[in-house]
């Protein structure tokens, strides 16, 4: 299904390159595993085939979609829950699909919050994780640095 070199998302994880492919055996079960390299520190993580289908990955997104990130990013700050457990649910759900476009919604929501008043422990960390993934897949479209995809995305929002 995918190649090494192919560029891909691994929901929560983030944007990567496939850097091997590799048969391995885990409890008598042999199954073949994408060897995928992350941008942001240089981290390998094994994704087993089975994982393909499930939604969880998909191929990153084109400039053009690069784009409306941006534009999601600078746009205003959408309805949220006030009751911060509820928002958290709702957002790692948006997180955990993958979606640029979902995770691009959290940042700039959560960002406008923090700015507003300080975000719960857990939000910080969940609004750190959806960052780091939309920093990983915009250095592998943009083909920038970590520090200028993290710059980009809190220049966009601060507009």
């Amino acid at each position: 299904m995918y190649n090494i070199g192919d560029k891909i998302v691994y929901a929560v994880h983030g944007a990567g390159t496939i850097v091997d492919i590799q048969e391995i055996e885990i409890l008598n079960n042999t199954e073949k595993y994408y060897i995928l390299l992350l941008p942001i520190n240089d981290i390998k993580i094994s994704i087993p085939e089975s994982e393909i289908n499930s939604g969880k990955i998909r191929p990153i997104i084109t400039k053009a979609e690069g784009k409306k990130v941006m534009e999601i990013l600078k746009s205003e700050k959408t309805m949220m829950s006030s009751n911060w457990g509820k928002r958290y649910r709702e957002n790692l759900e948006q997180l955990k699909s993958g979606d640029i476009f979902e995770i691009a919604d959290i940042v700039r929501n959560l960002t406008i919050l923090d700015n507003e008043k300080t975000l719960s422990a857990s939000e910080k960390k969940m609004l750190n994780d959806a960052k780091r993934v939309m920093v990983s897949e915009l250095v592998i479209v943009g083909s920038i640095t970590k520090e200028e995809a993290s710059e980009m995305i809190d220049e966009a929002i601060t507009l």
